[in-house]
């Protein structure tokens, strides 16, 4: 069964963490043995391009990434808007040097969008890794005007904060509204027709951008806070709102987002997919039907299986969620929808003719 997958770190994976992602899994891992005794999420990854192609996760969202930290010993992110900016375009290169070398394929329309259902359908193994461009936090974004420069590049959505309080406005573990530039952005955001990721909003700026926000909107990599109750998860009314606004929601296999307590470098992984597939079942129950869920496995995303549930090593074991799913009383037809063909609706939608 096809896989769309709406949320993979790819670049980042490969530019900032310098992964050969056209290698086998086991290789990679072999190549961060040492790196293993003391970073955290290396050698132990679970996603390449030959994974993918095995798994069956022909299609999915490949994410720009960077982010504003001031600190300057922090580990991670820049320190500046403008370096977030460079970093971001070296995603947009890895993944443009990734076309040329037959690995992947961008896709900006609709007509695309369906093509490359057709073409992996077809022939599977030999198809390359279709994906829609996204930004994950819009911290590269230099000012409001400036989203119609990353729109010309591909961009077809965005999500505007990540962890803490970002330039745009109040992301995860924070409590910060948006920001005044927000408004602007948003607003070009709406004109161009870029779908809007409500993922890593602090529950003050998802509603503020509820009230001002009428484009389309999805949620890449989220959660049900009912089974882990922290802010990272979509509350019942925020999984509503999604809901009524059209958008789907897509189910993250990092266990920080499925299992409570979850402390990272401390805890041990308890949960399975089958957890996964509870979160999918209580989104299904909300909307009345399977309509507005998907996948958006967020896997790689500075963490590795140490960080998945028992029963995933790679991104391929995501085909075993269709048998639970089944198991679980959900049709064919639904599962499909739950597998990539929301995905597939959500896009043909959103992406311009």
């Amino acid at each position: 069964m096809l896989i769309f997958d709406a949320h993979l770190d790819l670049a980042f994976n490969a530019v900032d963490w310098n992964r050969d992602l056209r290698m086998d899994l086991a290789e990679i891992r072999a190549q961060e043995r040492i790196l293993k005794l003391t970073d955290h999420g290396r050698g132990t990854g679970t996603v390449s391009f030959p994974e993918l192609r095995k798994g069956g996760i022909g299609m999915g969202v490949g994410t720009l990434f960077a982010r504003v930290e001031q600190q300057i010993n922090h580990p991670f992110g820049c320190t500046t808007t403008e370096a977030c900016y460079a970093v971001a375009m070296s995603h947009v290169n890895y993944y443009r040097a990734m076309e040329k070398s037959g690995w992947m394929r961008n896709i900006r329309t609709r007509g695309e969008l369906q093509q490359h259902a057709i073409d992996f359908q077809t022939n599977p193994r030999h198809t390359p890794f279709g994906y829609v461009l996204s930004m994950e936090c819009a911290d590269a974004v230099l000012h409001p005007d400036n989203i119609r420069e990353w729109y010309e590049l591909g961009l077809r959505a965005i999500g505007l904060t990540h962890y803490g309080a970002n330039r745009y406005g109040g992301g995860t573990r924070s409590e910060v509204g948006l920001s005044a530039d927000a408004v602007p952005l948003l607003r070009n955001i709406e004109d161009l027709g870029i779908a809007l990721d409500l993922t890593h909003l602090s529950d003050p700026s998802f509603w503020q951008v509820a009230d001002r926000f009428n484009g389309r909107v999805l949620a890449s990599h989220q959660n049900a806070r009912k089974f882990c109750d922290w802010q990272r998860q979509f509350s019942d009314a925020q999984i509503s709102f999604v809901i009524e606004r059209k958008g789907v929601i897509g189910m993250s296999l990092d266990v920080a987002m499925l299992q409570p307590g979850w402390v990272r470098g401390v805890s041990t992984p308890e949960v399975t997919l089958l957890n996964v597939v509870e979160n999918i079942d209580h989104i299904c129950q909300l909307a009345g039907n399977a309509k507005n869920v998907g996948i958006g496995s967020d896997l790689d995303g500075g963490y590795g299986y140490e960080q998945t549930p028992t029963d995933l090593n790679t991104i391929a074991d995501l085909h075993k969620i269709p048998e639970l799913l089944s198991k679980r009383g959900y049709s064919t037809s639904d599962v499909e929808a739950v597998m990539h063909g929301n995905w597939l609706r959500f896009f043909s939608e959103v992406l311009p003719a």
